[in-house]
């Protein structure tokens, strides 16, 4: 038995040794990335491009700019549909998908690997039941993302609502939110918090808030939310991080306990930018 008992230890420290060695090395090469330079051309294209880059506070800016190049290095695009990606498309998304990083944890959305772009809209295959029966049919997409390594946008609503300050909506900021919401392996509307005893509150805020905006939707009544956060608490989360982001006047005046919240979890005010 000493024989056996003995190989399975040290195998249990030599894949122990390994991972905390490579968990090691990742987080020294991020260091690196984030004290690296931030390109000029990277800058022109983020003030060019990305409006709320123009309302960051200066000291949220250099932190963003180390996290583009830490992001830059470790994910993958893939232009779709014919598209040709182009430097200044990587970066213009790269931003957007940090800024929800900027404050809180940075793992960098793990289970990330690949972002696919399409020039615009595009079809995916759907399956949905009727009285039990499984039915597939196309749909138009602006947006996807998915726990098993890949996300997809479409670059003219990327271009688009990054440019527009005011209008609540932005595709890179609603997917990304999914990938955070994603890491503890559901797609629930709750991601990882720093605090177990945040969960509580967590979970009362926003489910109250969450069947407010269902009752206002059947009602066709209008709120600042978007009705499209009422299809599932998934959406609902990506929905609000949109309005956190873009419209945070408006969702603290209407959803003063939900800004909070919010402002707990990504550990920024936006408020104070406008």
């Amino acid at each position: 038995m000493g024989g056996p008992v003995f190989f399975i230890l040290a195998l249990v420290v030599l894949v122990t040794a390994f991972v905390i060695g490579r968990q090691h090395l990742r987080n020294a090469g991020r260091q690196r990335l984030m004290k690296q330079p931030f390109p000029r051309e990277w800058e022109d294209i983020l003030r060019k491009n990305v409006a709320l880059y123009q309302h960051l506070p200066e000291d949220l800016r250099k932190p963003l700019h180390g996290y583009i190049n830490v992001f830059l290095n470790e994910k993958k695009f893939e232009g779709c549909g014919g598209l040709q990606l182009t430097e200044a498309m990587k970066v213009t998304i790269a931003a957007q998908a940090c800024l929800l990083l900027l404050k809180g944890n940075p793992t960098f959305y793990p289970k990330l690997k690949t972002i696919l772009v399409y020039p615009g809209a595009y079809v995916a295959r759907q399956t949905s039941f009727i009285g039990g029966v499984p039915v597939q049919s196309d749909s138009a997409r602006l947006g996807e993302s998915w726990n098993s390594g890949e996300l997809v946008l479409a670059w003219d609503h990327v271009k688009e609502e990054s440019l527009d300050i005011r209008d609540g909506h932005n595709v890179v900021l609603h997917e990304f939110s999914h990938q955070l919401d994603q890491e503890d392996g559901r797609s629930d509307g709750a991601p990882i918090l720093e605090q177990g005893s945040s969960y509580v509150a967590w979970a009362r805020i926003l489910s109250s808030e969450y069947g407010e905006l269902v009752e206002k939707v059947k009602k066709h009544h209008k709120d600042v939310i978007d009705s499209y956060g009422a299809t599932n608490p998934a959406e609902f989360f990506a929905v609000i991080t949109e309005a956190f982001f873009k419209k945070p006047a408006k969702l603290n005046k209407k959803h003063p306990e939900l800004y909070e919240e919010l402002k707990l979890y990504y550990k920024m005010d936006p408020l104070q930018w406008f």
